[in-house]
C-alpha cells in the first residue's frame, strides 16, 4: 500500500494549496447565492427550497477536491440552478395550484381538540414527534388547543383555548404507552388515544371510541395553561 496515496489520494499532497484555493472559492459563491436566494431560517425552508440547497451543495463539493473538475463548471450549473430557482419562484407567486403542488399547503392537525385523523394519516409525521413539538410550547393535552396546523415548512402553528374554554383533553406526556388502559373505569373522563375525542364514562365497561372505533383510552386532563 502507497502511504502517500492513501492519505493523498492520486494527486498526492502537492494538490492540497489547490484545495484550499478551490475551496474558498466554492464557499464564497455559495454565501453569494444564498445571499441571492433570499434569507430564510433552515425551518422556514420548504421542501423545493431544500431541494435548490442539497442541489448547490453538491454542485459545490466535487469541484472542492476533485481537480478535473473545474470551477467554472461548477458556477455554470450554480447560474443555471438560481434561474430555474427564481423562474419557477415566479411561477409559483402567480399561480395558486402550481404553490400547492411545488410546496405542499399547511394542513390542520388538531381542530378543537381533536384529531383531524384523514389528515393525520396523510402525513409522515408521528404521534410521538407530534407531541413532542406540543410539549415543547407547554402544552399539557388536547384540551388545550383549538387548533393545530402543520405548515409548509414542517413547523407546527399552535391557537389555544382561552383558560375557561380549556376542556378535557388528550395528554402528551411521553409516558403515556404506560398509562393506556382498554376498559375506562366509571366516573371519570378519558380520551382516546387515536383521535383524542373524550368521554365521561358512568360506568366501566369496554368501550370503543365512537369516533374512530379504536379501544385505547387514557385518562383525560383539564389543567390549565401556566
Amino acid at each position: 500500500m502507497e502511504i502517500e496515496k492513501f492519505f493523498y489520494g492520486e494527486n498526492g499532497i502537492h494538490f492540497l494549496p489547490e484545495i484550499v484555493i478551490r475551496t474558498t472559492i466554492m464557499f464564497l459563491i455559495i454565501l453569494v447565492f444564498l445571499r441571492l436566494i433570499g434569507k430564510r431560517g433552515i425551518k422556514q425552508l420548504s421542501v423545493f427550497e431544500l431541494v435548490v440547497i442539497i442541489g448547490l451543495g453538491s454542485a459545490a463539493g466535487d469541484p472542492m477536491i476533485y481537480k478535473e473538475i473545474g470551477v467554472i463548471t461548477t458556477l455554470t450549473a450554480f447560474v443555471i440552478i438560481l434561474i430555474c430557482y427564481k423562474i419557477l419562484t415566479n411561477i409559483v407567486f402567480r399561480y395558486k395550484p402550481m404553490e400547492y403542488l411545488v410546496e405542499g399547503k399547511p394542513i390542520t392537525i388538531i381542530n378543537n381538540g381533536l384529531f383531524e385523523i384523514d389528515n393525520f394519516k396523510k402525513e409522515t409525521l408521528s404521534k410521538d414527534e407530534f407531541f413532542m413539538e406540543l410539549r415543547l410550547k407547554g402544552i399539557y393535552h388536547l384540551g388545550q388547543v383549538s387548533c393545530a396546523i402543520l405548515e409548509i415548512s414542517g413547523e407546527i402553528s399552535v391557537y389555544y383555548f382561552d383558560d375557561e374554554e380549556i376542556k378535557y383533553g388528550l395528554p402528551v406526556l411521553p409516558d403515556y404507552e404506560t398509562k393506556i388502559v382498554y376498559k375506562p373505569s366509571s366516573g371519570a373522563f378519558y380520551s382516546c388515544l387515536f383521535c383524542g375525542f373524550t368521554l365521561n364514562f358512568l360506568e366501566e365497561t369496554n368501550c370503543h371510541c365512537p369516533r374512530c372505533n379504536k379501544n385505547e383510552w387514557l385518562i383525560s386532563s383539564n389543567i390549565k395553561r401556566k
